[in-house]
């Protein structure tokens, strides 16, 4: 697997963003049953301040959020809460560009704290969401929620760590 990490904010590179998204990415994998080598992700880990400006200018809302997703290409499935096309390697040795993830380290240490949550688990989740976009999944509906949902309650549960829908 291949993941290209920018680190804007330096606290990033303190909280180890680089070791954690790559065990996210290896478990979201493991549970789909893809190979590994065959995908790459970008993944920029940045600050509120960035955030918003990319929030601003893809998706026309002008505040901050956790995690934002760009996918290579659109992969969603063609009814609610089917499973979308996952990518399959056009080469031998030429992973296929899943897409770019953007991370704001304030909101998703604020939305931690708020939680009671650390900070890694929250961020791992975070991660593991952002692949999943890339990959089709998605929250638009109730059936595409629940479907996304549970992949990402197994995923993390792959990692040791709760389920983060649970109260």
């Amino acid at each position: 697997m291949q993941l290209d990490v920018l680190i804007e904010d330096e606290r990033w590179d303190t909280a180890g963003l680089e070791a954690i998204a790559e065990a996210a990415a290896v478990a979201v994998a493991g549970v789909l049953a893809l190979d590994a080598e065959d995908w790459e992700v970008s993944l920029m880990g940045c600050d509120d301040t960035r955030i918003a400006a990319l929030n601003t200018e893809f998706r026309s809302k002008p505040t901050p959020t956790n995690v934002l997703s760009w996918p290579s290409e659109e992969r969603a499935a063609d009814t609610p809460g089917g499973t979308p096309d996952l990518p399959e390697a056009d080469l031998p040795g030429m992973p296929v560009e899943l897409g770019d993830i953007a991370i704001a380290w304030d909101t998703c240490a604020r939305e931690a704290q708020e939680a009671g949550k650390p900070f890694e688990a929250h961020v791992t989740h975070l991660v593991v969401h952002g692949i999943l976009h890339l990959l089709g999944y998605d929250h638009i509906n109730d059936a595409d929620a629940a479907l996304m949902e549970g992949l990402e309650v197994r995923i993390l549960a792959k990692l040791g760590l709760p389920d983060p829908y649970s109260s």
